[in-house]
């Protein structure tokens, strides 16, 4: 069973000639389409997420502007990141739709989740937006999850390092935060030095990789360096930051991944949750239409044992050097966990 939750058409925050467009979500939606899932699709429209569950991880001066800011007709929030005078409610409704694929596997108890709204999420700060991201999706779930005494993992395979996320929970014992992205890019931070906060020391987990590293390096990252603190953490819940930017098509990155890789990625990663219906996908990153529609019918048509087709996962690229870097420099922050790293633009 799949759980797709969203705005669906995610029309209302648009901005013309902007890369994250409506279109985005029409992409996923063929490519969901694709895989004929029948009566093994459920669409939930979930409700806006509320103040209490938005003030567990933004902050209400925030919200509070963010809001006016958008009644008052928008614009521009940095050089990358508009608002229009819709956006606050498309916002809202794109933090409840992950809240909504929650209920609806918890009544299900089976399933896979799959967030299909914009504007995404994981750039977003406690107290601001930045990098196309205005709340933090992804977050809110994740703060919702541990209100209810579950342990989360979020796994961040989007091409960007998602640092709203990581700072959000940087200090939080309850959430382990896994990222894969490409190293240097936007926005700046993700280094496999930064391990999290004094009360959640090693729980932030980054493997920076080269532009042209391909999948199966990418899968030997997640394999050598996350898996044993995954393992330890044991989680209850499994939220992934499913970005498709990191495909060799998209034009805003240089990894070198195939909607095989994804698939691959989606068999790993489902793997760590500890028991069906407890794994949604939360759509980030993606800006090339056709990678879009293909890598998301791989990613869960994987999950879901659906027929689909995909491109061969890819092997041979760059980034063995820096996995092998990366191991080595978390090795050494966590020895020497006294000094605290802060990650680079954070207020922590």
């Amino acid at each position: 069973m799949l759980i797709v939750s969203g705005p669906i058409d995610g029309s209302d925050h648009h901005r013309v000639g902007h890369p994250e467009r409506p279109t985005r979500i029409d992409a996923v939606m063929v490519g969901i389409d694709n895989l004929h899932l029948g009566s093994d699709l459920q669409v939930v429209r979930g409700q806006p997420a509320d103040r209490a569950q938005l003030t567990r991880v933004h902050s209400t001066s925030y919200l509070d502007e963010l809001a006016a800011f958008c009644q008052e007709g928008g614009g521009d929030l940095d050089p990358d990141t508009y608002a229009t005078i819709d956006s606050w409610s498309a916002a809202r409704l794109a933090a409840g739709a992950g809240l909504a694929a929650i209920d609806a596997l918890r009544r299900q108890n089976d399933g896979v989740g799959f967030v299909a709204a914009r504007p995404p999420g994981h750039h977003a700060l406690r107290d601001r937006a930045m990098g196309f991201c205005l709340l933090n999706n992804v977050a809110v779930a994740a703060a919702a999850l541990v209100a209810d005494g579950e342990r989360v993992l979020i796994v961040d395979w989007d091409v960007h390092h998602g640092n709203g996320t990581q700072e959000i929970f940087w200090n939080d014992p309850d959430v382990l935060y896994v990222s894969t992205h490409q190293w240097p890019l936007y926005p700046g931070s993700g280094t496999a030095r930064e391990i999290g906060g004094t009360h959640a020391m090693g729980q932030t987990v980054n493997l920076p990789l080269p532009p042209g590293a391909t999948g199966d390096v990418v899968r030997r990252a997640i394999d050598e360096v996350a898996l044993p603190v995954i393992d330890s953490f044991a989680p209850t819940w499994v939220l992934v930051s499913a970005g498709f930017d990191a495909h060799r098509a998209d034009p805003m990155a240089d990894l070198a991944l195939s909607s095989g890789d994804f698939a691959d990625l989606a068999r790993v990663v489902a793997g760590f949750a500890p028991g069906p219906g407890r794994i949604v996908l939360f759509l980030e990153g993606g800006y090339d239409l056709m990678a879009l529609q293909t890598s998301v019918a791989a990613t869960l048509g994987a999950l879901l044992g659906a027929s689909y087709e995909a491109e061969d996962p890819t092997s041979g690229g760059v980034g063995t050097e820096m996995v092998n870097q990366a191991k080595a420099e978390r090795a050494t922050a966590v020895r020497g966990a006294g000094d605290l790293v802060v990650p680079p633009g954070s207020l922590l």
